[in-house]
């Protein structure tokens, strides 16, 4: 762990856990130059594994380079891909800078007729790789840049890299997490190191949307249907309606449309009839054909 740091800046075992916990450790198979010395060791499989100890390290002075400007709206948060969106934007309310989530507009930074136009005193990059347009045009304008840099990371104009993974959902949102927090600490909001945040990490982590879509639809109060009440429910549920029968059967034509011993013949039963073939205008039933009378 770092030795070169001051004790109340160590961080703690459940601190450590959280990093390894997220694979913040885990970098690519790939080395850039300039960040061999933020690793540990290569792995077997080709993997190269970051030392958590500079991680942390660089994650304290990071927050000490944002904790040292006075205005926080001077500070302009980035992400393009996804998995940091989330995190930028938390970040933002929590410390009060500026988010930019999504595509980053050509010109943010140098052209003064833009709409978004902005004048950070710093930026705070999650992938330089993927955030390059960004970080190129803060070169133009000498604006300091802190990025979460992989091992494959691309280094040029980038002040401060903190070394971790920063393709993976749950490294993203822990390291912005931990900034956040640390930013806070040097700022006095936290009482003291000792105190717990009451913000949880998982505020930080990139949610599906399709996922959450599905989660809440699954959630809803479904109607029953034919495979959850059973047969015997289906049969006595039908066989409540008994009376739509009965009504049929025993209802009275109008006197308008026949004489008594008419009205009193029971009604024609449709399946006899379908079943022997017989015609309905010839059929054995009450209704007597009606003679012409000149139609």
């Amino acid at each position: 762990m770092p030795a070169n740091l001051p004790p109340c800046f160590n961080p703690t075992a459940q601190d450590v856990e959280m990093l390894l916990a997220a694979q913040c450790h885990l970098g690519s198979k790939n080395l850039q130059v300039h960040m061999d010395p933020y690793l540990w060791k290569t792995r077997p499989d080709g993997i190269n594994v970051i030392n958590i100890g500079k991680t942390w390290e660089k994650i304290v002075l990071a927050a000490r380079i944002i904790a040292a400007v006075d205005n926080p709206a001077d500070i302009c948060v980035i992400s393009a891909r996804p998995y940091g969106q989330r995190a930028v934007l938390k970040f933002a309310a929590h410390t009060g800078a500026v988010a930019i989530a999504g595509r980053f507009t050509p010109g943010n930074f140098t052209n003064y007729i833009t709409r978004s136009f902005k004048e950070p005193r710093l930026i705070i990059v999650t992938d330089p790789r993927t955030d390059a347009q960004a970080i190129k045009e803060a070169s133009y304008v000498n604006i300091p840049v802190i990025a979460l840099c992989d091992t494959d990371s691309p280094t040029e104009f980038v002040d401060v890299a903190i070394p971790t993974n920063n393709k993976g959902r749950h490294a993203i949102g822990l390291i912005w997490w931990m900034l956040a927090r640390e930013v806070l600490r040097l700022r006095g909001t936290l009482a003291s190191r000792d105190v717990e945040w009451d913000v949880v990490v998982d505020l930080y982590f990139y949610r599906d949307p399709e996922a959450e879509e599905n989660k809440e639809t699954g959630e809803e109060a479904k109607v029953p249907g034919a495979d959850e009440v059973g047969e015997t429910a289906i049969a006595t549920g039908y066989a409540g309606n008994a009376d739509w029968e009965v009504s049929g059967t025993t209802a009275q034509p109008s006197a308008a449309f026949g004489d008594g011993a008419a009205a009193a013949q029971p009604a024609t039963n449709w399946d006899t009839n379908e079943q022997t073939g017989t015609d309905w205008a010839t059929g054995g039933g009450a209704v007597q054909a009606a003679p012409d009378s000149g139609w």
